[in-house]
């Protein structure tokens, strides 16, 4: 006779639960390295970091067994209510945490200090694929996208009065998801050109064209913005007409600006180009009415939101983030390089991986690392201590490992017979994606300092509970496909 809890295990996925032990013994290891001191080889004292790294690694253990012996259905049933308990968790912590390094996001009971915003990954992870696993939901009703835009979001801001913006940014990677399940490519397209938009109009914006007042960065935002109009009316529409008019009338009332500011009265081009995104967005308009399609009239207010962003996103730059946040930006934008300041962290991490070599020095033996050279290399430059230590292969190794992770999560979010289970485990794929992206690129040197955490490997017992539910809960759903497919 075969038991609920034989077929469980039948049914998991044991490659994904072979690769988290796997990542999670390397991680140990990484902190282990990273918090040694000369002469103190006690890694199981639970008053060092290792210590209490080892105990929240056989919490995680027992987290994710029971997460294991829990019916899947309670995760659909009890979605929205996880959610908001997460919720009402991030308003109060607004009020009650004390100020760590000016931001007020950690509940602090005696020994243990716990970030709620790790937590509310799953729950909000939990509660979007509830939504988009309703009976009468389509994507091409409104209502149902501003309501995925909200669960998404309302975290989110709850996150960023808490003033933690890294963990707040993690959010947005649920967008993934709602593409995955058709979002518009639009939208998608529209995030990226508002990243675009946001790094060329601030990293030029102090920089001219030859001899003339025009800032290069607002000039090829603006131009951009004509462009891509034009474009969206080729994959639209499929005319080559408007599209010609378009390019056209952009190209050449731009070259005979530019003729004339340079060699004969020196003027700003920007000037010339609101005019054409005046007559661009008229004439787009107008195509729209006469010809009766809404496509043009979009693809206008595209090209006015898209104006609007790069204002925006100037006063958002200098106006709303703090110092130390713009700080950080302009350091990866290369617009300064403060090595003893805001640049420390990551011109020290670097030096830190390329002292390793191929093979790396060994355990124990990073010198950066042991000298304490490299801030935060126990918690969020983690990746730096693997640098050294185990040097380009070790290095290579663990984003291998990484990969297979994530590879496989998408193979086993594919055969999810509900959008439930693949919803849910695409948003985990996303998180991941996220966090990996982020993390390892700030520690090179190629995104912005923002302090997220590498899963399974950052020192702390939040990000480390937070990651291992978030898959945990997916394996069981995993699990439990079985069930679900004979009730089809």
């Amino acid at each position: 006779m075969v038991t609920r809890r034989d077929s469980i295990w039948k049914s998991l996925d044991w490659v994904t639960i072979c690769v988290y032990l796997i990542l999670i013994v390397f991680g140990w290891f990484s902190v282990c390295g990273a918090s040694y001191d000369y002469g103190d080889r006690d890694f199981w004292d639970f008053s060092t970091r290792a210590g209490k790294q080892l105990v929240w690694i056989i919490c995680s253990f027992g987290l994710g067994f029971v997460l294991l012996m829990l019916e899947d259905d309670i995760y659909d049933m009890f979605a929205y209510l996880i959610y908001i308990a997460l919720a009402i968790l991030l308003v109060v912590t607004i009020f009650i945490a004390p100020d760590t390094k000016g931001s007020r996001s950690w509940l602090v009971m005696g020994p243990v200090s716990l970030q709620p915003a790790e937590f509310a990954k799953f729950a909000t992870a939990l509660a979007l694929a509830k939504y988009m696993n309703s009976y009468s939901f389509t994507m091409k009703n409104w209502r149902n996208i501003l309501m995925m835009v909200f669960l998404i979001l309302f975290p989110m801001i709850l996150i960023i009065l808490q003033r933690e913006t890294g963990s707040a940014l993690v959010y947005t990677a649920f967008f993934l998801v709602l593409y995955r399940e058709g979002m518009p490519g639009v939208v998608l397209f529209s995030g990226l050109c508002a990243v675009v938009y946001f790094v060329v109009g601030i990293r030029f914006d102090q920089v001219f064209i030859a001899d003339t007042p025009t800032p290069i960065g607002e000039f090829a935002v603006l131009s951009m913005v004509l462009l891509s109009a034009a474009g969206m009316v080729w994959v639209y529409k499929k005319k080559w007409e408007p599209v010609r008019n378009i390019l056209l009338v952009t190209l050449g009332v731009l070259l005979i600006a530019y003729i004339v500011s340079e060699y004969v009265v020196p003027f700003n081009l920007v000037w010339v180009q609101w005019g054409l995104c005046v007559l661009v967005v008229g004439y787009l308009i107008f195509l729209s009415l006469s010809e009766r399609h809404l496509s043009y009239f979009l693809i206008g207010l595209f090209a006015i939101g898209s104006i609007g962003f790069l204002y925006s996103s100037d006063y958002f730059f200098n106006k709303v983030l703090e110092p130390h946040q713009q700080i950080r930006i302009k350091v990866v934008l290369g617009m300064e390089e403060d090595l003893a300041g805001a640049g420390y962290n990551v011109n020290q991490s670097k030096i830190a991986i390329g002292s390793g070599g191929l093979t790396g020095k060994g355990f124990l033996n990073g010198t950066q690392t042991k000298l304490k050279y490299v801030p935060e290399q126990d918690t969020d430059f983690i990746f730096c201590t693997v640098g050294e230590e185990e040097g380009f292969i070790g290095s290579t190794a663990v984003l291998l490992l990484f990969l297979i992770l994530i590879l496989r999560l998408i193979a086993v979010a594919e055969r999810q017979p509900s959008a439930f289970g693949r919803v849910y485990g695409y948003s985990v794929v996303s998180i991941f994606l996220f966090h990996l992206f982020i993390n390892i690129g700030m520690v090179l040197g190629l995104t912005p300092v923002i302090g997220i955490p590498l899963p399974f490997f950052s020192y702390g017992g939040s990000s480390l509970w937070g990651f291992t539910i978030l898959l945990f809960i997916f394996l069981r759903i995993d699990a439990g496909r079985k069930k679900r497919l004979s009730a089809f």
